[in-house]
C-alpha cells in the first residue's frame, strides 16, 4: 500500500501550485475570516443596533433575528448553485465574485437608514458569502495532497475561531469610537487586500464533467427553508406556535423541503446526490454540523444581551470574555487530526459534542453574580469541543467526494451549517423571547398601555420603556433580569438537548478507530478508496 500512496502526486497537484499551497491556504483564511468575522461582530452589536436612534436604529428582537437569518438564508439557498457554478466555470472566478459582492453589502449595510434596510443589505452580503464559503474550501482541496487535507482542514477551522476572537473585539473598539455602521465598513479594505492576494495566488480549478445546474432545486430549497424559518420566528413574536399564520409557513415549508428532496432524488442532475446520504459517515458528519451550530448559533444570539444587558459589560468588554472560545478553537483545530488519528473520528467528535453540551447547560446556572472565571472556563469548553468536532466531519464529508466535485460538496458541509445556525436563532430565539414574555408579563400592569406590548418583547425593550418612565420604572429592571436569566436558562436547557443528540448521532454512525498501519486513519481510509478510482478526473480538475 505505501509504495503506492505517493504515486499519485504529481498527477493531482500541479508542483507549482503545490510549492505554494500554504500561502493560497493564507488567503482562503482571509476571504473565510472576513465572511465570519462579519457575523461575530454582529452578535456583538446586537444591543447598540437595537437601542433608539442615533445609538442605533431601533431594531426589535425579531429584525435582530432576521438581520441575521436574511444572511444565512440566502447564504443556505444559494450555496448549493454557487458550489455547482465553481465546479463549472472556476473557483476563482466565483471567490473574486463573492468577495467583491460582499464588500459592497458591507458599504451598504453601513448605512443603513432603518432596521428593514439592514436586513435587505444583509442579504446581499449573504449572496456574497455564498460564492466564498464553498470556493474556500474547493480550493483547498485542489491544492493540497489527500494526505496533507485533514491538517488543512484543521488550521482552514481554525481561522474560524480567529474570527470569533478578532470579531468582537474589534466590533467592541469600533462601538466605543464610532457609529454602529462602522462594524460593517471595516468589511471593505479587507475585501480589497483579499481581492488582490486571490488575483496573484490562487490558481483557478473546476470539474471538467460539470453537469447542468438544479435550478428548480436551488428555487425549492430557498423557498422551504424562508417559509419555515420566517414561521418559527412568527410563532416567537406572537408566544404562540399553533397560530395560522405560523403553521401555515411552517407546514408549508416543511412540504416544500419533502418536495425538494423528491425532487433531488429523481434528478439526473440534482443539486446534492441523495446517494452520499445512504453512508452512514458522511450522513453524521452533516448532522453533527447541523446539531453543534444548531445548538450554538441560539447561545450565541441571547450570550450577548446576557453579558451587556445583564451583566452591564460594554461591547468591547463582552468581545474580551468570549476570547477564551476562541483560542481553544485556534489551538485544538489544527491538532484534531493527531487526536483523530490516536483515537478515530466516532470516540473525537462524540467527546467533543459532549463537551459542547456541558459548556451548554452551564448556562443554566449562571446568574447576574456568576464569577467571571466561571464563564471563561465555559467559554473555553464550548471552542475546545467545537475544534474537536469541525475539522473531523469536514474531512468526513470533503474525502468522501471525488476532488472534481469539491464544489458541491462544499456547499454541501456549508448548507447543513448555516441551515443548522439559522434554525438554532430561529427556534432557541423563539423559545428566549416567548419565555421571557411569560416571565416579565405579571410585572406590567403598572405599564401605559401604549406601552406595554414593547416592554414584553425583550429585555433591551423593557429596560427602554423603564428608562422612559423614569422613577415609576424602577421597578421593572429586577424582574427583567429575573425573567430573561429564566428564559436564557430554558433556552439553554434546549441547546443542551440539540448538542446531546448530536453526540448520540455520531457516537452511532461515525467510523471509530481504524487498525494500525499503512494508510490507516480515517484519511487513509478514504485515500485508499478514492486513488485507484479518482486519480485521472482529480488530477486534471486540478490543472484546470
Amino acid at each position: 500500500m505505501s509504495p503506492q500512496s505517493p504515486a499519485p502526486a504529481p498527477s493531482r497537484v500541479p508542483e507549482a501550485v503545490h510549492r505554494r499551497r500554504w500561502a493560497v491556504l493564507g488567503v482562503l483564511m482571509l476571504s473565510l475570516l472576513i465572511v465570519v468575522l462579519d457575523n461575530s461582530i454582529l452578535n456583538v452589536a446586537v444591543k447598540t443596533i437595537a437601542a433608539p436612534a442615533p445609538t442605533g436604529i431601533g431594531a426589535t428582537q425579531s429584525e435582530l433575528e432576521w438581520s441575521i437569518n436574511s444572511y444565512t438564508l440566502v447564504f443556505a439557498g444559494l450555496l448549493f448553485t454557487s458550489g455547482l457554478l465553481g465546479d463549472r466555470l472556476g473557483r476563482k472566478k466565483v471567490l473574486l465574485f463573492g468577495i467583491t459582492v460582499f464588500g459592497i453589502g458591507s458599504a451598504l449595510a453601513a448605512f443603513s437608514g432603518s432596521p428593514d434596510e439592514l436586513i435587505a443589505y444583509r442579504a446581499v452580503m449573504g449572496l456574497g458569502a455564498a460564492f466564498v464559503m464553498p470556493a474556500t474550501l474547493a480550493v483547498l482541496m485542489n491544492v493540497f495532497e489527500r494526505d496533507e487535507q485533514p491538517k488543512a482542514i484543521g488550521i482552514w477551522a481554525g481561522s474560524v475561531g480567529l474570527a470569533i476572537a478578532i470579531g468582537p473585539i474589534t466590533g467592541g473598539v469600533l462601538l466605543e469610537h464610532f457609529w454602529w455602521g462602522s462594524i460593517f465598513l471595516v468589511n471593505v479594505p479587507v475585501v480589497i487586500l483579499a481581492l488582490a492576494l486571490m488575483a496573484w495566488l490562487v490558481p483557478d480549478s473546476r470539474d471538467p464533467k460539470p453537469g447542468r445546474v438544479d435550478l428548480p432545486g436551488v428555487l425549492l430549497s430557498v423557498v422551504g427553508l424562508v417559509l419555515l424559518v420566517y414561521g418559527i420566528i412568527r410563532g416567537g413574536e406572537l408566544a404562540d406556535f399553533t397560530d395560522v399564520t405560523v403553521l401555515v409557513p411552517v407546514l408549508g415549508g416543511l412540504a416544500v423541503l419533502t418536495g425538494f428532496v423528491l425532487h433531488e432524488k429523481r434528478s439526473d442532475h440534482p443539486a446534492i446526490d441523495m446517494t452520499y446520504f445512504r453512508k452512514p459517515a458522511f450522513a453524521a458528519a452533516v448532522a453533527a454540523i447541523a446539531l453543534v451550530f444548531f445548538a450554538l448559533m441560539g447561545v450565541t444570539f441571547f450570550s450577548a444581551f446576557y453579558l451587556q444587558s445583564v451583566r452591564g459589560y460594554s461591547a468591547l468588554q463582552s468581545g474580551l470574555l468570549i476570547l477564551p472560545l476562541a483560542v481553544a478553537q485556534m489551538v485544538f483545530s489544527p491538532r484534531a487530526r493527531l487526536v483523530v488519528e490516536r483515537f478515530g473520528a466516532k470516540a473525537v467528535c462524540t467527546a467533543g459534542m459532549l463537551l459542547v453540551a456541558l459548556g451548554l447547560a452551564a448556562f443554566t446556572l449562571f446568574d447576574a453574580t456568576t464569577p467571571v472565571w466561571v464563564l471563561e472556563v465555559v467559554f473555553f469548553v464550548q471552542g475546545a469541543g467545537m475544534a474537536h468536532i469541525m475539522p473531523p466531519v469536514t474531512v468526513a464529508i470533503m474525502q468522501t467526494l471525488p476532488r472534481e466535485k469539491a464544489g458541491s460538496g462544499s456547499a454541501i458541509n456549508n448548507t447543513f451549517r448555516q441551515v443548522g445556525g439559522a434554525l438554532g436563532v430561529a427556534v432557541l430565539g423563539s423559545v428566549l423571547s416567548s419565555t421571557y414574555r411569560g416571565g416579565i408579563e405579571g410585572h406590567l400592569d403598572g405599564v401605559p398601555a401604549a406601552l406595554r406590548a414593547q416592554a414584553g418583547e425583550s429585555v433591551e425593550a423593557t429596560l427602554a420603556v423603564a428608562e422612559k418612565l423614569g422613577p415609576a420604572g424602577r421597578g421593572l429592571v429586577a424582574p427583567a433580569y429575573d425573567a430573561f436569566l429564566g428564559a436564557m436558562h430554558v433556552t439553554a436547557l434546549a441547546s443542551t438537548v440539540i448538542a446531546l443528540a448530536g453526540a448520540a448521532v455520531v457516537a452511532a454512525f461515525l467510523p471509530g478507530r481504524t487498525p494500525a498501519g499503512p494508510g490507516a486513519g480515517p484519511a487513509g481510509d478514504a485515500r485508499r478508496a478514492s486513488v485507484p478510482a479518482g486519480g485521472g478526473e482529480a488530477g486534471e480538475s486540478a490543472r484546470r
